[in-house]
């Protein structure tokens, strides 16, 4: 059986056009699978995916550009996202990963395994589908700094809840890991019909869908398992961030996944 206690991670770097490109290494002596988180996250949020995974996959979970201690970028176009991934995997010597993404995270997935296929060994596409039309824009009116952390999350209101883990202190007061500007750039380029992407790659899939989702509705995950040979569905009893609402339920349907390959 094996423990939820999340290992402790190495992090590290790399450079990418100038731009240091921060991940989190959880060990493991399985094979390898990179995470890509949603908007407003970090690596850090598949920490108990990889205490319930335990040694037998090495999660590398990448703090995406703009987000936690990775730098922001002066773009945030789809292809920019896709490299980063796949420099982070050519800087470790991976050639065949399972990648795992959530929202944002899961486009980005999908969309590395159509543009660079050697690298992606299987799919797992958590909460987010193939015809995108999200909104990020609430996010401009969030606090830039605050003199303390309770007053940031008294301004953040009834957002401050999921932003905890991407507070920080900063040298001028206390503040977000990311830039809202820079999420809802990011949220228009993700917006579109991406049907060509991930109908391009031909490696197993896995969707992870909640039950209460907003952003993935029933029948166009459906659709999206249907359409796409050697594709899986599964629904779990959660909102958009099902890894973070039921972590053993989702830890479950991926180890499944995982050791049907």
């Amino acid at each position: 059986m094996t423990s939820a206690i999340p290992p402790e991670p190495k992090r590290a770097a790399l450079t990418v056009a100038g731009r240091r490109l921060s991940f989190l290494d959880f060990g493991g002596s399985g094979g390898p699978l990179l995470a890509l988180h949603g908007h407003f996250g970090e690596g850090r949020t598949f920490a108990r995916l990889a205490g319930e995974l335990g040694d037998s996959w090495r999660i590398i979970a990448l703090d995406q550009r703009g987000h936690g201690f990775s730098d922001s970028s002066p773009e945030y176009s789809r292809t920019g996202y896709v490299e980063d991934a796949a420099a982070v995997l050519d800087h470790l010597g991976i050639h065949g990963a399972v990648v795992l993404g959530h929202s944002l995270g899961g486009v980005n997935a999908y969309q590395l395994a159509a543009r660079f296929p050697g690298l992606v060994h299987a799919l797992i596409v958590e909460d987010i589908g193939v015809e995108v039309h999200g909104d990020l824009s609430f996010s401009l009116s969030w606090p830039h700094r605050a003199p303390t952390r309770a007053e940031l999350a008294e301004e953040l209101g009834p957002s401050a809840g999921y932003l905890a883990e991407a507070v920080r202190e900063y040298p001028d007061g206390w503040g977000l890991a990311f830039d809202p500007k820079d999420m809802d750039v990011s949220q228009q380029h993700l917006n579109g019909d991406h049907w060509i992407d991930w109908l391009a790659s031909e490696c197993p899939a896995l969707i992870v869908r909640g039950s209460r989702s907003a952003v993935l509705g029933a029948e166009h995950a459906k659709e999206m398992a249907f359409r796409r040979p050697r594709t899986r569905l599964v629904e779990l009893p959660a909102g958009h961030t099902v890894h973070e609402t039921v972590p053993v339920e989702f830890a479950a349907a991926v180890r499944e996944f995982l050791g049907s390959l």
